[in-house]
């Protein structure tokens, strides 16, 4: 049994709700991921804390589109805990570097409702980063996703060597984020201000 307080009080948050849904459709039913689902419904795991902040892009009704959980590094987070191996140097830790995970879109979207979302989640994550004094962004990535997100504009670089890890190529990588992201981001075509993001939440 999931002993998750702060994660199952926070489905009664609607955006909340259909974000641990469509984590589920993506991580566990596509993607075969082998990870928590709480009452066959919702994925959440160990990480899905009070600490844990959830950027979520709603569409017109409400409905999810796009969503990252951010993690903060002075506590346990999955680079650190679960794939440290993958960093060739030291994890990067402190208060103001927090690491990107489950960047989750919806798998109802089309390709260019996906791309849209997809654009105004990265744009958001710059710009909570800069509110919010975050330097640097984390994170494990599968190899085409990662070259994706080196390509989309913004200063990143691999923190080690892919290495195969459960049959999937995996690599980490940092982001760093400063006032200058959102035009790196622009010239690539990535950046646009998020008109329906739900902004932040909290699973408290």
């Amino acid at each position: 049994m999931l002993h998750m307080k702060s994660a199952v009080a926070a489905l009664g948050d609607e955006a909340l709700r259909q974000m641990f849904i469509a984590r589920r459709e993506v991580f566990v039913d596509l993607l075969g991921w082998d990870v928590p689902v709480l009452e066959g419904r919702y994925e959440i795991d160990q990480f899905d804390d009070e600490h844990a902040a959830y950027l979520i892009v709603s569409g017109p009704n409400a409905e999810h589109l796009a969503s990252a959980r951010l993690l903060p590094t002075t506590r346990p987070h999955i680079l650190a805990d679960l794939f440290a191996h993958l960093c060739e140097g030291e994890i990067p830790r402190g208060p103001g570097i927090f690491e990107i995970t489950r960047f989750c879109l919806d798998r109802r979207l089309t390709a260019a409702e996906r791309r849209d979302a997809r654009n105004k989640l990265v744009s958001s994550i710059a710009e909570y980063g800069i509110a919010n004094g975050i330097h640097t962004f984390t994170g494990v990535a599968e190899m085409g996703w990662l070259r994706q997100i080196l390509g989309f504009g913004w200063r990143s670089r691999p923190l080690g060597r892919a290495q195969r890890v459960g049959g999937k190529m995996l690599a980490a990588l940092a982001i760093d984020i400063d006032r200058e992201t959102p035009a790196l981001l622009a010239r690539t075509g990535i950046y646009s201000t998020p008109r329906q993001a739900e902004g932040t939440r909290h699973a408290a």
